[in-house]
């Protein structure tokens, strides 16, 4: 076997070992913390979750599909105070940082989102019952709680 060969040889088996260690960072790794606890929390976030929140005569509900390869689905059905109702779809990816659910968004109601706003959501997690957690908005102050409902569910 030449020289040659052999070093490309090495370097792919090193590309190879490389790429087997970056699984944590790839969408489906779904954590980027290392422990135990952390991968407990991203198996307990898979799921469809509800959050419904009312405002100056709104109405939304939220149904928020964390799914097992990293990708998330948000549909959200708002009603304004004259009953007009509005629907829209968002996707992206996630992941558990070992603290926060992050969820960065790749298509806002079926376009991608503009290149100088990427929209990101973090909250940082804390879970109340095994069916509905509390999330903590650090950066704008507020906390959101949403609630396991059926994969089915509508908004």
């Amino acid at each position: 076997m030449s020289a040659t060969v052999r070093l490309w040889m090495l370097a792919l088996l090193s590309a190879a070992v490389l790429l087997s260690r970056c699984d944590a960072l790839a969408p489906g790794g779904l954590s980027t913390a290392p422990d135990l606890a952390s991968a407990d929390v991203v198996q307990q976030l898979q799921g469809t979750w509800q959050r419904d929140a009312a405002e100056q005569g709104m109405q939304a509900r939220r149904l928020l599909t964390l799914r097992p390869n990293g990708s998330f689905l948000e549909t959200v059905h708002v009603v304004d105070a004259g009953g007009a109702a509005t629907d829209f779809i968002h996707e992206g990816t996630w992941l558990y940082d070992g603290t926060n659910l992050k969820r960065h968004y790749t298509s806002m109601n079926g376009n991608p989102p503009s290149r100088l706003n990427l929209p990101f959501a973090t909250f940082e997690i804390r879970f109340e019952s095994r069916n509905e957690f509390l999330g903590i908005d650090r950066i704008h102050g507020h906390e959101v709680r949403y609630r396991r409902v059926a994969a089915d569910a509508q908004p």
